[in-house]
């Protein structure tokens, strides 16, 4: 092995005396770099080889070629390229094969082997280097696009491309992805030869010996891989996915009517094709010879009536397709109009009243999922239409019996409309509701409770909580109690709750970070109860969390009643019971501790 680390260490040396001689690097920094690379040659030259050697053999490299790039500009040398440089490139490329040969499924390895190609290696050596990853990794869709757009926009062959998605389909024949840039990548070579013929004929050049096929131009090989993917993959979402790539092209004005005639033909059943018909027609401009809107007015009266021509086709998409996702998209659509803003009364009270309309409608016909209670609801209190929020929020209820949120709906409203009922409604909502998801009712109760009744109905509601929520969930209820207990009661009540709860597990670390700070906010802050504290939170948390032992060190430091000849005990302690990572962490800040106080 010392004979091949040398070998190689001496191909170095021609690089490194032309680097020396043309005054990039001095002499000492070329002792350092060969010692450094003889370290890294080592590495990767064992008989147990490790991909992170290869990982900082070929970082390194990469440092120096680009240190040597920046001192290249400094010093204004462009010369000697072939000798140094290109040297060091294709040594690394050598690194690359060996590590991508040992570890070839480690696909963010080949990648980083395609970034340095792509910055320091010719078009030709990443061709190859595409052609080998594709060879082991060929059941990546996501590595054939990549390569063949590389093919496309940095080596300019679009024949190259196109084989490449070629080949993609015969293994992924089912890939959406693959049709939509293989599909895209037709049209941006359409559109590219079209402008060059365009630009020749400016120039009043002859074209007639150029190859510009009339079937590329006028996008009839997108045509052929819309009808081929369509045929292959069904669903309008997908046919959707096409029209909207051809729409970015202008001169594809034939092959977008084509696929949006055959989307409304073939997905009629499908609520995304009417969704999709019916905010086009939002984007319908006016015709050349209409004279457009000028005025404010005349704008909005025209964002009007194409919302009017919108709403008509949902209409008659809800008609034509009565179903919960259908009607799902048009109440979308009319929250989507309704948020945006505008400056003008009318345009904004049309938009709520349509959108009122559309809930109203799909209440009535039963198709209105949960969430869109919640919205319908949300709209209702932000109006201030209490009375319909109401209705609404029961009737919700009903239909939703075992979800927490439509309770919460309900109940947002009674409090809201300062109801006498939310008490009962509480109550009511823990009968209906399974325990282990009414957490969020629970926190609710006491929260309206803090409010509008006594401290004593409060923590009623409290100890009820603590008592029917149990598990991880419990411990959020403790750590609101706990503070509830210090804004209405001050330090002795929250050390009250504290007492009653130190035994109840689980807890947070938080839990007992809140007391401490409690504690420490008061003007006899007493050491001793501290001790009581940090003790009982390193009973649970004392083998995973550094910080509190740092913090219990700090404490005895810098508390006036504290005892620094503790710290000793406390680090010995923590030593003993912090597992792993905790503990070289704790050993790391202990040390910085110690040196800030020297």
């Amino acid at each position: 092995m010392a004979e091949i680390i040398q070998e190689r260490i001496e191909d170095r040396l021609p690089e490194l005396e032309q680097l020396e001689r043309i005054g990039l690097f001095s002499h000492a920094e070329i002792k350092a770099i060969i010692k450094k690379a003889s370290d890294l040659e080592y590495r990767i030259q064992r008989r147990a080889l490790c991909k992170e050697d290869f990982i900082n053999y070929v970082q390194y490299e990469i440092n120096l070629l680009e240190l040597i790039q920046r001192r290249r500009t400094r010093i204004g040398y462009s010369f000697k390229k072939d000798e140094i440089e290109n040297s060091i490139v294709h040594r690394v490329q050598g690194v690359f094969r060996r590590a991508s040969a040992k570890w070839k499924d480690d696909v963010q390895l080949w990648l980083s082997y395609v970034v340095f190609c792509k910055k320091w290696a010719t078009k030709a050596q990443l061709s190859k280097v595409f052609s080998a990853m594709l060879a082991i990794h060929s059941n990546k869709p996501a590595l054939w696009i990549m390569a063949a757009k590389w093919e496309m926009e940095d080596r300019l062959s679009s024949e190259s491309a196109r084989q490449l998605f070629l080949r993609a389909l015969r293994f992924h024949p089912q890939c959406p992805k693959l049709y939509q840039e293989y599909f895209r990548m037709e049209l941006m070579h359409a559109e590219k030869l079209r402008k060059e013929r365009q630009e020749f004929e400016k120039a009043k050049m002859d074209v007639g010996h150029l190859d510009y096929p009339e079937e590329i131009l006028t996008g009839e090989l997108a045509r052929i891989i819309y009808k081929n993917s369509v045929s292959i993959i069904k669903g309008a979402e997908f046919h959707v996915s096409l029209l909207s790539i051809a729409q970015l092209f202008d001169f594809a004005k034939d092959l977008q009517r084509e696929i949006y005639e055959d989307l409304q033909a073939l997905h009629t059943d499908d609520p995304l094709t009417w969704d999709y018909v019916a905010r086009r027609e939002l984007e319908i401009q006016a015709q050349p010879g209409e004279e457009q809107p000028a005025t404010k007015h005349a704008k909005v009266v025209e964002m009007g009536r194409k919302e009017e021509r919108c709403s008509a086709v949902y209409e008659e998409a809800v008609k034509t397709l009565p179903t919960e996702a259908m009607w799902k998209c048009y109440i979308n659509f009319c929250l989507e109009r309704f948020s945006k803003k505008t400056n003008s009364p009318s345009l904004r009270a049309k938009r709520l009243e349509k959108t009122m309309t559309a809930f109203r409608k799909a209440h009535e016909l039963k198709v209105l999922p949960e969430c869109q209670y919640k919205q319908w609801i949300e709209l209702l209190l932000h109006h201030d239409f209490l009375k319909e929020a109401l209705q609404v929020a029961v009737a919700g209820t009903e239909l939703f019996r075992d979800s927490v949120m439509m309770w919460q709906m309900q109940l947002q409203v009674l409090i809201d409309s300062k109801s006498p009922d939310v008490a009962r409604l509480f109550q009511e909502a823990f009968v209906h509701l399974k325990p282990q998801v009414c957490l969020p009712l629970w926190i609710s109760w006491a929260e309206w409770s803090e409010g509008a009744k006594s401290q004593e109905d409060t923590e009623a509601i409290y100890k009820k909580a603590i008592l029917a929520v149990i598990g991880a969930d419990s411990v959020t209820l403790k750590d609101k109690y706990l503070d509830w207990a210090y804004r209405s009661g001050g330090y002795k009540k929250a050390r009250a709750v504290f007492k009653s709860l130190q035994e109840s597990r689980p807890f947070s670390v938080d839990f007992f970070r809140k007391i401490i700070q409690f504690e420490k906010e008061q003007e006899s802050c007493k050491m001793a109860n501290l001790r009581e504290y940090y003790e009982r939170a390193l009973r649970e948390f004392g083998s995973t969390d550094s910080d509190l032992w740092m913090d219990y060190i700090k404490e005895e430091l810098n508390h006036p009643l504290g005892r620094p000849e503790n710290c000793g005990q406390i680090y010995w302690r923590a030593m003993k019971m912090l597992q792993g990572e905790s503990a070289e962490v704790f050993v790391a800040k202990h040390a910085m501790h110690q040196a800030g106080h020297l």
